[in-house]
């Protein structure tokens, strides 16, 4: 096949097998799809028209999917970006043509999240013309996770599937699941999460290394729906690295910090429940971790060591790794998340 698009290459995923009962759903850039289903769906409802500049804040992974997607449509694009946003990310949108301010360096993950939409804000006031996508927000973006899950359903069994990744903006786990549960509601969804992040209540525990902003939240995000999720784990950055350096050191496979924290997580689960199979959702590959997580390969812990404290509240779990049976518990209406 010849693509029209490099988008039509870069989405699409690889299923590999990485054990019996594990197997890892490996994107090239993840939020590809969402970028590219949200702008087309927008284009054709006449929400935004041809050459329009979009804006959004990212911490890396959809600034470049949003990047292509106006690349592929015809639009204008405006990122206000993490500080986590490495070179070699910014140096490919700005050739895409996209603006990209870069908010200025800060160890806390709120901050940064904070200072992003307030400039955008700030950008909106004086530039009223500009759409802002709302990844975080707005439900468009679920609609390309349909058509990996109808992939997903065309390859694999999904009786007694559960599908492990990180929950972020909320997105691409709900998509997923959603979708697959609407042929088979026994579809499990367990979602990865960093210590701090505000999503299922871990606000109160700080991780001094915590780089993982993309699967994390200092600020609700009305794209996560907790009544989806059936457990959540909570890891910090050395269990993330331990689980990303193994990934590739048993698997040959190079991937980002958020898959090898989904795979830290999806090889418990899969202990716990041998019976059934477990996806393990892959963002991104691991380039923009090389320095960060990869120089430091040797302070990475063997992960067959390692196990998660069982917590039944938010408020027992503790640090390094908390696991918690969410039971499809939705948000409480006053957003303060609760034992279920």
């Amino acid at each position: 096949m010849i693509h029209p698009h490099i988008t039509d290459a870069l989405k699409v995923p690889d299923l590999v097998r990485l054990t019996d009962g594990l197997v890892l759903l490996r994107f090239e850039s993840m939020k590809i799809y969402s970028a590219l289903a949200a702008v087309r769906h927008l284009l054709e409802r006449g929400t935004i028209r041809p050459g329009q500049t979009l804006i959004d804040s990212s911490s890396g992974i959809y600034a470049y999917a949003l990047a292509l997607a106006c690349h592929r449509y015809g639009m204008r694009c405006h990122i206000v970006a993490s500080a986590t946003v490495d070179a070699t990310t910014r140096a490919q949108l700005e050739i895409l043509g996209a603006t990209v301010e870069q908010v200025s360096p800060s160890r806390d993950l709120k901050l940064d999240q904070e200072l992003r939409v307030r400039r955008v804000r700030e950008v909106l006031a004086s530039h009223p013309d500009r759409h802002w996508m709302r990844q975080y927000h707005d439900d468009v973006h679920y609609l390309g996770y349909h058509e990996v899950a109808d992939r997903i359903s065309a390859t694999l069994p999904t009786a007694g599937l559960t599908v492990v990744g990180g929950v972020g903006s909320g997105a691409s786990t709900g998509g997923l699941v959603e979708r697959l549960r609407a042929t088979d509601p026994s579809v499990r969804l367990v979602g990865v999460q960093p210590f701090g992040s505000v999503t299922f209540g871990s606000q109160d525990h700080h991780d001094p290394e915590a780089i993982i902003a993309g699967i994390g939240s200092s600020i609700v995000f009305d794209n996560v729906r907790h009544h989806l999720y059936d457990a959540v784990h909570w890891l910090d950055f050395g269990h993330a690295m331990s689980g990303t350096v193994a990934l590739l050191r048993d698997h040959a496979v190079f991937a980002g910090l958020s898959t090898g924290a989904g795979y830290l997580a999806a090889t418990y689960e899969a202990r716990r429940h041998p019976d059934r199979l477990h996806l393990v959702i892959g963002a991104d590959t691991g380039h923009r971790y090389v320095e960060r997580v990869f120089a430091r390969h040797a302070e990475a812990l063997d992960p067959a060591a390692l196990k998660p404290a069982e917590v039944r509240a938010p408020e027992e779990m503790s640090m390094p790794w908390s696991r918690m049976a969410w039971r499809r518990t939705g948000r409480p209406a006053d957003g303060k998340v609760r034992a279920a």
